[in-house]
């Protein structure tokens, strides 16, 4: 699976605004419903809520990875998000989370949302791959340089 088949430049979002993870949540849904990818975002904030709750999505390294299963979907819905002042995440490294890659995924097919996670934590184990994108200051730089590491 290749991740730069999901995104597109309407999609990624530099210059997040959100200071903590609830906002975080309603930015990102908010852009997935402006690129007319998704149309319940109730559904949606519910699915990533309901998640979060388990366990926190901040895997490390500044990285957030917000994801849910959710009724209605098809297939997978990706959008990718940039903070220049990081967020607080409660993540599992007590750090900020500068990167955002959220992952949505119809709820009764599990292939899609798992190979996606595989993909993502392969990109992000790439040594300097989050610097870098947290450097890109367009949605085609970050597409650039997830491709090139694909």
């Amino acid at each position: 699976m290749r991740l730069t088949d999901q995104l597109t430049p309407s999609v990624i979002k530099i210059g997040l605004q959100s200071e903590d993870k609830e906002e975080l949540f309603e930015e990102m849904v908010q852009l997935l419903v402006h690129a007319g990818r998704i149309t319940d975002r109730e559904a949606v904030l519910e699915a990533l809520i309901e998640r979060e709750s388990q366990m926190t999505t901040g895997i490390a390294h500044w990285i957030g990875l917000p994801h849910g299963k959710v009724e209605g979907i098809e297939g997978l819905i990706l959008a990718l998000g940039i903070s220049a002042k990081g967020i607080d995440y409660d993540p599992l490294d007590g750090e900020p989370v500068y990167v955002v890659l959220m992952v949505l995924a119809e709820a009764d097919n599990p292939g899609p949302h798992i190979e996606a996670l595989a993909e993502i934590s392969r990109l992000f184990s790439t040594p300097g791959v989050t610097e870098h994108l947290r450097e890109a200051k367009t949605p085609e730089a970050v597409l650039q340089l997830i491709r090139a590491e694909e």
